[in-house]
């Protein structure tokens, strides 16, 4: 049996498998069979981002849907913490995002939330799988007369936007904050700008006119070089840069510096702390967290864990353990006093607060912090053996562990969402990063790219 799920739902070339819309169907039927219970309707919202191939997917899944006697309903385009929020506040029994994310156009995936807002796990995308490959939903089908109906929400984002400024502290206002977002022509491109506006911020929208072609490409959080040029030449207070599905954050301070996701945490820490609100003076942070962020965290005497890779591996570490705030260095980040699932705009706002709070401009806040040089390569693989199974690669790692001793690490992986392996190396200098990552690639290409 194929595996289907990754470490962010399903994801891979829209209108190839596995994201058809013959899978789409059966996985709108197999979520709804899942959630369906006796003497209840169930409902299930779904949600996308602005990619094309987003209507394909949406009918087919609510067709799915409808066919098990699980009611539908669609809210459109809204951010996938968006979808989150309204199938835990309308106690639907399931929530489905189709979207890629920061992924390019021609991507696009699917991720189902449980109906407290969570991401599902391990075990439900499981049986989930098990039911697609067996081949037998045709044998589960309902009644006609039972068939579920498929409904359109019209206020979707009006009561997103309302939940997202209850993030914001009553006490404070972002009157007189002349704030640039960039929406990357993506699923926050309604509710960023309206969120902020609301709150009194003085707003310039960037890349909020999508077309259903142009999600991520030269913006968002990806790619924020206009959006710091367009914060100096404003003479703006800060901007934000966005994902294509509104999960991930960028921060530009007013200098046009583009800090990482792991400046905003210790930023965002520090301030709870400050506050007394750090429950249990921890924070959760990834392997992929740059030195940097460790020093940083122990200058503060904050406690730290370090999971996997995947935002659904820090929000598990954070339940476990206690934690109220967690993320990764790509920009996604939980604040778990506020949402359950990371969420691109609150962390925009817990920055802007921060600002308000601390009375001083990002560019002082992120000294917090100082980032270690790092270099990161993607490789396009062909296949994904254990990385330590291949002697050549495992060598060359090695090698360079060696060079670095404690000034520097080593990382290689795979990603969960693409045929890709990720090479990354931190070290005192960009020269040396830079050299020993490209070393590391080299041998991952030749050893990875063309094996059969």
């Amino acid at each position: 049996m194929g595996k289907l799920f990754g470490t962010d739902g399903i994801r891979g070339i829209a209108n190839e498998y596995p994201m058809t819309a013959e899978m789409a169907l059966n996985i709108g039927r197999a979520t709804a069979y899942l959630f369906k219970r006796k003497g209840h309707t169930p409902r299930i919202i779904v949600g996308k981002d602005t990619r094309i191939s987003g209507y394909m997917f949406e009918n087919a899944l609510v067709a799915g849907i409808c066919s098990m006697g699980v009611n539908a309903i669609m809210v459109g385009v809204l951010p996938t913490p968006g979808i989150s929020f309204l199938t835990s506040s309308m106690r639907a029994d399931a929530g489905i995002v189709i979207s890629a994310s920061h992924n390019p156009l021609q991507d696009n995936g699917i991720k189902i939330f449980s109906g407290e807002g969570f991401k599902l796990p391990d075990e439900k995308e499981l049986a989930i799988e098990e039911m697609i490959f067996a081949n037998n939903m045709h044998t589960l089908h309902p009644s006609p007369r039972e068939l579920g109906k498929a409904y359109r929400m019209e206020d979707a984002g009006g009561r997103y936007i309302v939940f997202l400024k209850h993030a914001f502290p009553g006490g404070l206002t972002l009157e007189g904050a002349r704030v640039v977002l960039d929406c990357a022509h993506g699923a926050a491109y309604k509710v960023a700008p309206a969120t902020f506006s609301e709150l009194g911020a003085e707003v310039t929208t960037l890349f909020d006119r999508p077309d259903g072609k142009n999600i991520n490409v030269n913006c968002g959080s990806q790619h924020p070089f206009v959006l710091a040029e367009e914060v100096v030449r404003r003479k703006a207070d800060i901007g934000f840069a966005f994902d294509g599905d509104g999960d991930r954050l960028v921060a530009v301070d007013e200098k046009g510096t583009v800090l990482t996701g792991d400046q905003i945490l210790a930023i965002c820490a520090g301030v709870l702390k400050r506050e007394g609100k750090l429950t249990n003076n921890l924070v959760v942070r990834t392997v992929m967290s740059n030195i940097g962020l460790g020093i940083a965290l122990q200058e503060l005497g904050i406690e730290s864990v370090i999971t996997g890779v995947g935002d659904r591996y820090v929000l598990e570490a954070m339940l476990a353990k206690g934690a109220v705030i967690g993320g990764e260095d790509s920009g996604h980040l939980i604040f778990l006093r506020h949402h359950t699932t990371g969420d691109g705009i609150i962390t925009a706002l817990q920055v802007a607060a921060a600002m308000k709070k601390e009375e001083k401009p990002l560019s002082e806040l992120a000294k917090i912090m100082t980032v270690f040089p790092q270099a990161l390569i993607n490789v396009e693989v062909k296949t994904r053996p254990e990385i330590s199974s291949v002697p050549e690669i495992a060598q060359v790692i090695e090698e360079v562990e060696k060079k670095l001793g404690n000034r520097g690490r080593v990382l290689v992986r795979y990603s969960g969402t693409q045929n890709m392996c990720r090479v990354m190396v931190e070290g005192p200098t960009h020269e040396e990063t830079d050299r020993y990552c490209r070393k590391i690639t080299g041998v991952v290409k030749e050893k990875l790219s063309c094996r059969d």
